[in-house]
């Protein structure tokens, strides 16, 4: 009998696991919070002819998630900032704002998006899951290609 009881007990973790927990919840509360940042500086730049404020509150709610410790987030925060990384950087730079206020507000919201663009390996891993199929090192390939091909169209629709 000790030895059944000594065998259900759950095994002590790694400290190499334990740090790596940390540094990703670490990570999270980096990202969550900047993508936070950039939807609340993105929200009031909106436009009637601009998606940027949908985007953006997507974007505020799945950043709020994210930093309420729900890994899914990750996926919903990089598509949203993939999508909204374009239509910033148009009102940026080519001019779309008229003030000067808005167009710096706009740059530091493009700055604020980089954290969760540059998790976008991350984001297709967590999109293999949510979606149901099997964990793979092609299947996450597979979505990350997606993503980059979502983000080359998003870049090309505001030129358009």
């Amino acid at each position: 009998m000790a030895d059944v009881v000594a065998t259900s007990q759950p095994r002590p973790r790694s400290r190499a696991h334990t740090e790596s927990v940390a540094r990703r919840r670490r990570d999270d509360r980096w990202i969550g919070s900047t993508a936070l940042f950039a939807a609340l500086l993105t929200l009031p730049l909106a436009q009637s002819s601009w998606h940027g404020s949908e985007v953006a509150a997507v974007l505020a709610v799945a950043a709020t998630a994210l930093l309420a410790g729900e890994r899914w987030a990750i996926a919903v925060v990089a598509v949203a900032e993939l999508l909204l990384a374009p239509s910033v950087a148009a009102h940026t730079f080519l001019g779309g704002l008229a003030l000067w206020p808005g167009r710096i507000a706009s740059l530091v919201a493009l700055i604020a998006i980089v954290p969760g663009l540059l998790a976008l390996r991350r984001a297709a891993a967590t999109l293999v899951i949510v979606t149901g199929r099997t964990r793979s090192r092609a299947m996450c390939r597979r979505f990350q290609i997606g993503l980059v091909i979502v983000g080359v169209l998003a870049m090309l629709v505001p030129l358009l």
